[in-house]
């Protein structure tokens, strides 16, 4: 799990610095796994976009991954690491005793042949799911349930871990990677260890159809547009919007950085206990 630079012999090699992919295994996936992914160029189920620049990019097939890990009190055995063009992380294909076949979310140091079990009572080794209540405190934690039985939400991009704190009666105290501090029911289910391909932060495109493959289009800046398509647009030369201090916005006047979108009385509040640290601002 790395990544490679490459000779600057053109200048989309100059800047770029790509994954290695020597962790994966099998170049081909398991088609029963599989299935067709429709893109929709950033429209909702009216047609309407809510998602800007979408649109164009590679064809992708989905990968079916269990979030669940509800195959409880059989052992499994990894048979390949391999690639998901939908995810940041890496997944592996589990072969379990049975003959049934599942991806799910590889962990760092998950290789090969090795067995994970799913179940309250699988050890706290890396690879298996386990309910909170059946952790140690101080584990590093994945594919964290926010309720019994829903599937994993929580940590589950390249990278990202959870640290399970402690215990306040039925509940577990669970460090998010966001530094939130959250109350998490015991019977929820957990796997343990970080998400592998950790060095997915380094990766630099390095050109602008990298981009394009992936399904995003161009962005335009809001000051280089008219007055009508942008609170920020017009004014004479490169104005700053009207000339003064500008405020970041979107294009129908939403704040870009500082606004708060929670409802004050979201019901999960109560089982916030330490909420995430704010950031610094830069001087």
């Amino acid at each position: 799990m790395g990544t490679k630079r490459f000779r600057p012999i053109t200048p989309s090699l100059r800047f770029a610095e790509l994954p290695d992919f020597e962790e994966i295994t099998r170049a081909e996936y398991e088609e029963s796994l599989t299935e067709p992914l429709k893109k929709k160029g950033g429209r909702n189920c009216y047609g309407r976009i809510t998602a800007r620049h979408r649109g164009g990019g590679h064809k992708q097939r989905y990968r079916r991954i269990d979030f669940k890990r509800d195959k409880r009190g059989v052992d499994g055995v990894v048979e390949s690491i391999e690639y998901d063009p939908v995810r940041s992380a890496r997944i592996a294909l589990v072969r379990y005793e049975d003959g049934e076949k599942r991806y799910v979310i590889a962990p760092v140091g998950l290789s090969v042949g090795s067995r994970i079990r799913n179940g309250p009572d699988a050890e706290p080794a890396l690879g298996n799911a386990l309910p909170l209540q059946k952790i140690p405190p101080g584990t590093p934690i994945h594919n964290v349930e926010l309720l019994p039985g829903r599937g994993a939400q929580i940590a589950r991009a390249a990278g990202t871990s959870a640290t399970l704190l402690g215990f306040d009666a039925e509940y577990a105290l669970v460090r998010l990677p966001s530094g939130e501090v959250r109350k998490i029911h015991g019977l929820c289910y957990a796997v343990i260890g970080q998400v592998g391909n950790p060095d997915h932060l380094n990766v630099s495109l390095g050109k602008a159809g990298r981009r394009r493959w992936m399904g995003w289009r161009p962005r335009v800046r809001g000051v280089a547009m008219n007055p009508v398509d942008h609170p920020q647009g017009g004014g004479q030369g490169k104005s700053k919007g009207g000339g003064g201090w500008q405020q970041l916005e979107s294009p129908w006047g939403q704040l870009a950085k500082g606004l708060k979108t929670r409802r004050k009385n979201k019901p999960s509040n109560r089982f916030i206990v330490e909420r995430r640290p704010k950031k610094k601002k830069k001087k």
